[in-house]
């Protein structure tokens, strides 16, 4: 850039050496000279009174000629005009609203799986669920007896009373009991008796067909039940808990 600088000012320098009539000689100094200048010193062509132009020079880089591109083909035709929205809002709006459901509708069924699958695994399992109803034959059980089964860990007992003691626990005073129930109230047909036996005292299992009643008795603690599952005498503060059940049939009942 220097020696384009020093190249405007030779015109100067070799008409003011013509004037002086030395042309011959000089003109060959001022090309070694000037090559001088232009690497080392640049004082030299400011002493020699060449009028060579001054300040940075600029270039400008921005280009001014980009072409933006057009996305007109990828937009909807309601969008294509920027003035849809103020003419047609309605229909905008009911796209964002439909969109907006949807999603709803979306996330509400997969929240819905999430939780059921969650309380699936949560749930008993298909041994557990097989074993949650039981058929009990009835036809095996005679007349004055009693019969043990097993029904969600716990034991069952059922037991085909006779008339005897129907009549006897259908006529006993309530006021004589700890936990008053009616015999009535606790069978379904007065001939079975279907109880969870477990004692109301700390969980033992009573003994069919002992104690001084004539029911049940628990040789943990003592307590004594009647023919109808009643705490009569003991600890135990409650009668014996009856399950849910009904006969499918006249010989066949079903607990659970």
């Amino acid at each position: 850039m220097f020696s384009s600088r020093l190249a405007s000012g030779l015109p100067q320098i070799v008409h003011s050496t013509f004037l002086n009539g030395s042309s011959t000689r000089l003109i060959p100094a001022i090309s070694s000279v000037a090559s001088k200048i232009g690497v080392n010193d640049r004082s030299t062509v400011i002493a020699s009174n060449s009028q060579l132009p001054s300040g940075k020079s600029q270039i400008r880089h921005s280009h001014t000629d980009i072409t933006v591109p057009s996305f007109d083909n990828y937009r909807r035709a309601a969008n294509s005009n920027p003035d849809t929205s103020n003419t047609n809002p309605d229909g905008r709006r009911a796209f964002t609203y439909m969109m907006v459901a949807g999603g709803g509708v979306v996330a509400a069924h997969a929240a819905k799986n999430v939780v059921t699958d969650l309380v699936s695994t949560m749930s008993a399992s298909a041994d557990v669920l097989a074993m949650a109803q039981i058929e009990v034959d009835l036809t095996t059980i005679p007349e004055g007896k009693s019969a043990a089964f097993k029904w969600r860990g716990k034991p069952l007992f059922i037991r085909h009373r006779t008339a005897t003691e129907i009549e006897r626990e259908q006529n006993v005073n309530l006021d004589e009991l700890r936990d008053r129930e009616h015999d009535n109230d606790r069978v379904k047909d007065p001939s079975w008796l279907v109880l969870i036996g477990v004692c109301t005292h700390l969980g033992c299992v009573p003994i069919a067909d002992a104690g001084e009643f004539g029911g049940y008795f628990c040789p943990c603690h003592g307590s004594h039940y009647d023919a109808s599952g009643r705490i009569r005498k003991g600890p135990a503060p409650l009668n014996l808990e009856i399950p849910s059940y009904k006969f499918a049939t006249d010989t066949t009942l079903l607990v659970g």
